[in-house]
Parts: structure tokens; C-alpha cells; sequence
């Protein structure tokens, strides 16, 4: 059920951002209009026009032009032509940017969580903090971390991390048992084991699929087009997602361990979202940022070969 929703959701969002089979070539005027807000031309920036050239005729900024000086073969005096130099490179999109052409409706459900937040997240999880020590909800993280093994394990296989693959085997044999279902982690503390927190969304960025276009969704938050795929791909790894259905009750108990997580994640990390809207100018786009380069940075440093 949960992953259908999220399915269907995200269909929608690519039928809404698929262009129509009679749709023109966009003119320069369309390719401004769709960049995020506040950001420069790149073909501008990449073309590199004087601004003389820009004011005197707008058509002539489109043109990569190369000032050489060269001799007049008629009167022999030294004049300055321009000279039309093809371009070899495209344009990238700047580091820490992502399109965002759906920004008003990804403002809403931005509006919709940070009222989700303050309003009931933040009170419960305060509360929860306040019965539940820190030590009990560290071992609640560790046991829904060692639950979504399967989730790492699945995603080191595609991306050929195959040392990784076996570390988190050995994680989870060592911490379903020494560490009584999970609730601690000495594969962590006693054999130095580390996790691999990797998901679907990064290995589609290490196949070399790019984030395509920013979504904020309700309840979840920050994504992109492909961390969402990758979340609905994720889900039917996740042994969470089949709870319910190995028990053979309702699926309020799949709801409710979501729920529980959230809240302990949550309690566990009170006060890092006040202080990014404190600091930001606008929070949305501070959010939208912070997440971008935040994926980036990973997808980054598992491109790294392994130096060990």
C-alpha cells in the first residue's frame, strides 16, 4: 500500500513535467524563465559576450565571438575582426544547485512539514525525549538501523561495493546476536565494523543519473525525482515494509514503526532545524541547498576508489 502511493505520486509529478508531443524548442527567453531563482544564465556565463557586444545587438550574446587582431590585406593597417569560434564544451550546472521548476508547489508542502513539525513532531518527540533516555533511543536507532540491513546490503551489491556488501553481512550477524536484536552495535564498538548508509538514490547517482529536478514532498521532506525513485525502490527491500503482512494484521502496524522511528530520529536531533531557519534568509531555499550538496558530497565519495 505504501509503496503504491508513492508510486502513483511520483507518476504523477512525471506526467505533469513531461513536455507535450507538439511542444517548440524553447527560446532564450523560456531557458531563463525555468532556471532557479537567482541564478545566472549559464549559456551566458559559458559564452562568455562583452557587454558592449550584449547591448548593442542582443542577438550577437548567443555567439561565442574571439577578438583577433589581423592586418588589412588592402591597405595594410591593423584592424580588429571577429572571429566566430564553435564551442567544444557545455555548460554544467553549478555545484549545489538543482533545477527546481515545481518551486510553488514545493513551497507549500515545505510550509505543510514545518507546521507538521512545530506543531505536532517537535511536542512529541520533546515529550518522548523527556520518558525515553538518550541510551534507550540510541539503541531504538541502532535496532531500526540493523533492520534496514537489507536496504545497504541490496545497494553495495549494485554498486560493486562488494567489501561493503560483506561488512554489512557480518554487521548484522554480530549485532542480531551479540547485540540482542539490534539494540546495540558492537560490530561497531568492539570489532570497528562500520556501516554503509547507502540507498537506491545514490546508487542511480553512481550509474551516472543526475537528480533531474528538486521535490519537496509531504511528510518525507527534501528529495529529488531520483531520491524519490529511489525511496519507493528502497521500500520493497525494507523488511518494515512486509511487516504487516508477515503477522497478518493491519497495516497500522507498518504506520506505527514509521512513526516510532521518525519520532526517535527526531528526538535525537531537536534544534538542528531551528537553527538552520535562524540562520537562513529564506529557510526553503537554505533547506533545498543543504540537501543538494549534501547528496552530492555522497555520491562523490562513493566514486572514490577504495584507498584501503
Amino acid at each position: 500500500m505504501k509503496i503504491g502511493c508513492w508510486v502513483c505520486f511520483l507518476s504523477a509529478l512525471c506526467l505533469v513535467m513531461a513536455p507535450g508531443p507538439c511542444t517548440a524548442s524553447p527560446s532564450a527567453e523560456a531557458s531563463d524563465s525555468i532556471l532557479p531563482s537567482g541564478e545566472a544564465n549559464p549559456i551566458a556565463i559559458a559564452m562568455g559576450s562583452p557587454e558592449s557586444l550584449s547591448e548593442a545587438d542582443p542577438l550577437m550574446s548567443l555567439v561565442p565571438l574571439d577578438l583577433t587582431a589581423s592586418v588589412d590585406p588592402e591597405d595594410g593597417s591593423d584592424e580588429t575582426f571577429l572571429t566566430e569560434v564553435p564551442s567544444t564544451s557545455q555548460p554544467e550546472q553549478p555545484e549545489g544547485t538543482i533545477a527546481d521548476p515545481l518551486e510553488p508547489v514545493n513551497r507549500a508542502f515545505f510550509h505543510f512539514n514545518d507546521k507538521l513539525y512545530f506543531w505536532i513532531l517537535k511536542p512529541v518527540a520533546t515529550g518522548y525525549k523527556t520518558v525515553i533516555p538518550e541510551d534507550g533511543r540510541i539503541g531504538i536507532r541502532n535496532f531500526f538501523s540493523n533492520v534496514k540491513t537489507p536496504v545497504r546490503l541490496v545497494n553495495c551489491l549494485l554498486q560493486a561495493k562488494f567489501k561493503g556488501a560483506g561488512n554489512e553481512t557480518v554487521r548484522f550477524v554480530l549485532n542480531t546476536t551479540i547485540g540482542i536484536a539490534g539494540f546495540f552495535d558492537p560490530a561497531k564498538k568492539t570489532f570497528k565494523i562500520e556501516k554503509h548508509d547507502v540507498d537506491f538514490g545514490q546508487t542511480l547517482g553512481i550509474w551516472g543519473i543526475g537528480p533531474a529536478f528538486y521535490l519537496d514532498l509531504p511528510i518525507l521532506g527534501p528529495s529529488s525525482l531520483r531520491d524519490g525513485i529511489g525511496y519507493v525502490v528502497d521500500l520493497s527491500f525494507d523488511p518494515q515494509t512486509y511487516l504487516a503482512y508477515i503477522y497478518l494484521v493491519e497495516e497500522i502496524v507498518d504506520y506505527a514503526t514509521w512513526a516510532l522511528d521518525k519520532v526517535n530520529e527526531t528526538s535525537l536531533s531537536l534544534g538542528e532545524y531551528e537553527n538552520l531557519k535562524k540562520a537562513a534568509l529564506d529557510p526553503y531555499v537554505a533547506l533545498r541547498e543543504a540537501y543538494t550538496q549534501y547528496r552530492q558530497n555522497l555520491i562523490k565519495k562513493l566514486r572514490k576508489p577504495a584507498t584501503e
